[in-house]
């Protein structure tokens, strides 16, 4: 038989400056530029590495913005599978990457021009990223539609429904979406009114300091086409003026096709704890990604 291919996931990101520059660093150990970048640690969603390697490698803090193709190249022992998307400094003012070193991995970091970047990364994959990264660098807003944890049993509830809280389980994956949402740079919450998705998006709030918007109108019980569709195009029309961050929307099940619909995505069914993270510019969809906790 035989035997299967280890695959060693990673994540980075390419992060750009006013536009036309881009961060570089210097592997010694290797002698090549590339992106920051690392493995995923054990139970570590993709986004969640590529901002932490990105910090640990050259000290920056950033939000994602659109995802980039992955990378697949072999590797001693296997294949190596690396997710990237391109990403911005979540304060631009802090941008000062001098001297900046990681012991024994990363010896040099740099802002570097585009076009020069272009000759000065070591690897062809590198640079068609960059090519890929490039065109889609143009600013997007971006929404997150998130479905909440897991939750107790209707038949064994025996309160108000709306008052349903999660499982242990369900606290789980709500701490695990902060990390995740934080990837994002979320700057606003709207949330139904009921426990179990007030509870999911809470520890994220709490940690990030954002203000929880709860409503009636992403409640299953009280959820219509019209009153959903005018809360998710007053999302978009306030995410289009203000560049903080991407607001996350978190519902029921019956509710999501409703919400999908005013975005104009597919509804794509997600299982509890699952996020549908959607990139918007211009009032077109130009990319989408699927994240389970």
């Amino acid at each position: 038989m035989r035997r299967a291919t280890r695959v060693i996931q990673a994540a980075g990101a390419v992060v750009f400056r006013g536009g036309d520059e881009v961060l570089l660093v210097h592997r010694p150990k290797y002698d090549d530029w590339s992106f920051p970048k690392g493995k995923l640690e054990r139970g570590e969603l993709a986004p969640v590495a590529a901002v932490r390697e990105v910090e640990e490698e050259t000290g920056l803090r950033v939000r994602l913005h659109r995802p980039l193709g992955a990378q697949r190249y072999p590797v001693r022992g296997g294949r190596k599978l690396v997710h990237y998307w391109t990403g911005r400094l979540l304060d631009a003012a802090e941008d000062d990457v001098s001297g900046h070193v990681r012991a024994g991995e990363i010896d040099r970091v740099a802002w570097v021009p585009v076009d020069v970047a272009l000759k000065q990364l070591t690897y062809r994959h590198d640079r068609a990223t960059l090519r890929e990264a490039m065109a889609a660098r143009k600013r997007t807003r971006t929404v997150i539609v998130l479905r909440h944890g897991e939750a107790w049993a209707r038949g064994g509830w025996h309160g108000d429904d709306r008052q349903r809280p999660l499982l242990v389980s369900g606290r789980k994956q709500a701490q695990a979406l902060s990390a995740v949402l934080a990837a994002y740079g979320v700057s606003r919450i709207v949330t139904s009114s009921s426990t179990r998705c007030v509870e999911t998006v809470r520890p994220y709030a709490e940690w990030a300091g954002v203000m929880l918007e709860a409503t009636d109108v992403l409640a299953e019980e009280d959820a219509t086409r019209s009153t959903v569709r005018a809360l998710v195009g007053g999302v978009r029309r306030k995410a289009s003026l203000d560049d903080r961050g991407p607001t996350v929307i978190c519902s029921h099940r019956p509710v999501l096709p409703m919400i999908f619909e005013a975005l104009k995505v597919e509804d794509e069914r997600l299982e509890k704890g699952e996020l549908l993270v959607v990139h918007v510019r211009k009032g077109k969809v130009r990319a989408t990604e699927r994240h389970v906790v």
